[in-house]
């Protein structure tokens, strides 16, 4: 795979500060594909120097300019799609259908949106003897995870630039080639240098001189919650503003009179895409008593479909795989019932796991309680709906769900009580403009839409 030797900084590639780098593996077949730098401290303060020079040229341009250049981004993303997918199926490992539609599909509609709303925004407001001013935060330190690395990327970056900001990207060490592609789609569509600038290297280094750099004004983090936790408290430090994209237990709840077939097998895809390595997966199902064991038959049928290294791919790495197996072994130890899967790899080759499906799950086990990361479903029964809504409620997590009901104005009604950001009502399609962030330990702060846009403004009033 083709991969750059430097750091992409005020609008070129630059020799890296130091020597060390990143191995990038593939995931399906274990073999080093390519070596990118390891950036240091230096290579981030370059960065944001660059970025820094840049922002008040960048915050000054009309926002119809802005929406253009991120138009002309978005055409290039579009235009290299096969490209991009065929390199995030070598770095992640995400069979090729799935990086075609989601990987490299996605991300061209959500820039796409950005391009359109920063033309129409009201970066102006009038409120009585007021006049309320939506003004560029500034510099942005962006950290993006691996699980979906283009649109995580693009969900960031965009809106950032459409606020006016300028932007320092930290992607994550598993799959910094897709996010080369990016610097290099920035360069072909026309931004400004040092608008956007690439740091590559591991998170506890450039990750953490980043988030901790005096002159980065917003931190903008998706990962686990631990982490997000530690770059919270950095930013905290300097009352330094963050958006947090962090971890999620989703529930999946099948209210009674719901068609039974149809959530179950929407539920198993939703888990199975992308390897479960989603942070807003349904990875808790919840089915009234009455149909719980036909539940469980379904589930098992439609997760033997999924056959790895086929309809579902591997694991990031050899360190995700082990965990997501340490997670099957402990729902075994505690009691929970394999209906499907189980820990032992599927294939000799590859970061595989075998999507797996528990029953007999109850509300207090650590395959209940905590974020999996991988291809484990665990059905757990309730008693009525005020039981569904506690154990759907019943983790520190809040980030997404689903119900499905005989009609949606049920189903809304129960999703109004849910404590998470987003529900997907029977079956709701993927919706750009919405907002999509969580509640409790999954974060703070929205992504996509005009909230999304709205996490990089900072308002000044002016009375006369």
């Amino acid at each position: 795979m083709k991969a750059h030797d430097g750091m992409y900084i005020g609008g070129a590639w630059r020799p890296a500060a130091g020597t060390d780098t990143i191995a990038v593996v593939n995931p399906a077949d274990e073999q080093v594909i390519a070596h990118v730098p390891a950036g240091t401290a230096a290579d981030v303060d370059d960065a944001v120097r660059a970025a820094r020079a840049a922002f008040p040229g960048w915050a000054a341009t009309p926002p119809a300019e802005r929406a253009a250049r991120i138009g002309a981004l978005r055409d290039v993303l579009a235009a290299r799609k096969d490209e991009i997918a065929a390199t995030v199926t070598a770095e992640l490992g995400s069979p090729l259908p799935m990086s075609q539609a989601v990987h490299a599909g996605v991300p061209v509609l959500v820039a796409g949106s950005y391009a359109e709303l920063a033309a129409t925004y009201a970066f102006e407001e009038r409120h009585g003897n007021s006049t309320v001013l939506l003004e560029p935060v500034g510099v942005v330190g962006a950290i993006t995870p691996w699980n979906y690395p283009l649109h995580q990327i693009v969900a960031k970056v965009a809106p950032a630039l459409a606020a006016g900001c300028t932007v320092v990207l930290k992607p994550a060490e598993d799959t910094p080639l897709t996010a080369q592609l990016f610097a290099e789609a920035t360069e072909e569509a026309g931004l400004p240098a040092g608008v956007f600038n690439l740091v590559t290297g591991l998170g506890p280094v450039a990750g953490q001189a980043l988030a901790g750099h005096e002159d980065v004004d917003l931190v903008s983090f998706t990962g686990s919650t631990a982490v997000g936790k530690q770059i919270g408290a950095t930013a905290g430090g300097a009352v330094k503003r963050v958006a947090l994209e962090l971890g999620g237990k989703s529930a999946n709840v099948i209210l009674p009179g719901a068609d039974l077939a149809k959530a179950v097998n929407v539920g198993v895809a939703n888990v199975m895409s992308n390897s479960g390595q989603t942070c807003s997966a349904w990875t808790r199902m919840l089915v009234d008593a009455d149909r719980y064991e036909e539940a469980v038959a379904l589930a098992a049928a439609a997760v033997a479909k999924y056959v790895p290294g086929e309809r579902v791919g591997p694991l990031v790495n050899a360190k995700q795989r082990s965990r997501v197996r340490g997670y099957i072994e402990k729902g075994i130890e505690e009691g929970a019932r394999i209906v499907a899967g189980g820990p032992d790899a599927p294939l000799a080759t590859g970061y595989y796991v075998s999507p797996t499906v528990f029953a007999d799950v109850t509300p207090e086990m650590t395959i209940a309680q905590e974020e999996i990361f991988g291809p484990v479903i665990s059905i757990l029964k309730y008693e009525d709906e005020d039981d569904a809504l506690r154990i759907t409620n019943g983790t520190v997590y809040g980030l997404a769900g689903a119900v499905w009901a005989a009609d949606d104005t049920e189903a809304v009604a129960f999703a109004r009580r849910m404590d998470t950001g987003q529900v997907d009502i029977n079956g709701g399609r993927f919706n750009p403009l919405a907002p999509f962030g969580g509640y409790k330990q999954s974060g703070v702060g929205r992504e996509l839409g005009s909230h999304g846009l709205a996490e990089y403004l900072q308002t000044k009033s002016l009375q006369f």
